[in-house]
């Protein structure tokens, strides 16, 4: 997982207070930002019409997204505790740096016995700048580099969440349970691209490639896939009737089936036996998938 540079926040509107959402006191950036791009675009000219109209319509679904923040808990959209990439503080430099290349990740929490015993963060830069460019390990003690962690409910408004992060400067936070256990990891990315959308960077995959053949049978694949070019690549129906005209994308097929937005680590099970494993989601949409498909024809009946 990524995390976003260390600029500030935009300040939200408080979750408590007399005025309404819409009284000066409380207008947040992102709303005073948004009314004034529309009322640009409603000054503007013919000629860039498809444009205004594009950028009116991504800044209303951005206010939409941002008075909904306070309806959308952490837990939707951590990540969960066996995905969480961390270090121990008797890591030596060499394991450190090895986890930082291996999850490509800027920052990553750091415990004591386990991860049930945080004691704080560990930044790439501030690795980089005492123990790179030529500098001697010796001595590398990784308890010396931690920066402090917040720590937030399961229950917790993302909305809530985002404000301490700003106030703190903290870009992380665990999510602890009931009994004091660690139970995901939020980033201030995760929050904000429930307002903006996904945030992409040089270390995400390429969403031009809507699906990869990870083994024999077994894609993952971008719920946006067609599910006419999918089935014409792996040559197996994976809808008929009905289903064959009101769904368009593999990920509709996905929700149809599951009845409602599948959670992450979810599968959903196909009448014909083929699994999809949701890979990544949030509380909106599902993210990435694996698809694992049955075999058919004279295939099955062999491994049957």
């Amino acid at each position: 997982m990524a995390d976003t540079s260390d600029g500030r926040s935009a300040e939200l509107p408080s979750e408590s207070g007399d005025g309404g959402p819409d009284s000066p006191e409380r207008q947040s950036f992102f709303t005073r930002l948004f009314r004034r791009e529309s009322s640009e675009a409603d000054e503007g000219g013919d000629g860039a019409s498809h444009a205004t109209s594009d950028a009116s319509r991504g800044a209303r679904e951005m206010l939409v997204n941002l008075r909904n923040m306070r309806n959308i808990r952490v837990d939707d959209v951590s990540v969960p505790r066996p995905d969480i990439v961390a270090v121990s503080q008797d890591a030596t430099l060499e394991e450190a740096l090895a986890t930082f290349q291996s999850s490509t990740n800027s920052r990553l929490p750091v415990y004591a016995e386990n991860l049930d015993q945080p004691v704080g963060l560990v930044h790439l830069k501030d690795l980089a700048l005492k123990y790179g460019f030529g500098a001697s390990p010796d001595g590398f003690d990784l308890r010396g580099l931690l920066r402090p962690l917040l720590y937030a409910p399961p229950s917790m408004p993302i909305g809530v969440l985002l404000q301490k992060m700003q106030a703190a400067r903290i870009h992380m936070a665990l999510v602890i349970d009931e009994y004091g256990g660690v139970d995901g990891l939020v980033t201030i990315e995760d929050l904000l691209e429930q307002i903006v959308g996904d945030i992409a960077d040089e270390h995400d995959e390429d969403e031009g490639q809507l699906w990869t053949l990870e083994a024999p049978g077994v894609y993952i694949a971008q719920p946006r896939v067609e599910l006419d070019d999918f089935e014409a690549e792996t040559g197996i129906r994976l809808a008929d009737g009905d289903t064959a005209e009101e769904t368009d994308t593999l990920g509709g097929l996905v929700y149809r089936m599951a009845g409602r937005v599948p959670a992450r680590g979810e599968v959903v099970m196909h009448p014909d036996g083929h699994e999809f494993e949701v890979v990544d989601a949030d509380a909106r949409r599902i993210k990435r998938m694996r698809v694992r498909l049955r075999p058919s024809g004279p295939a099955a009946e062999a491994a049957e």
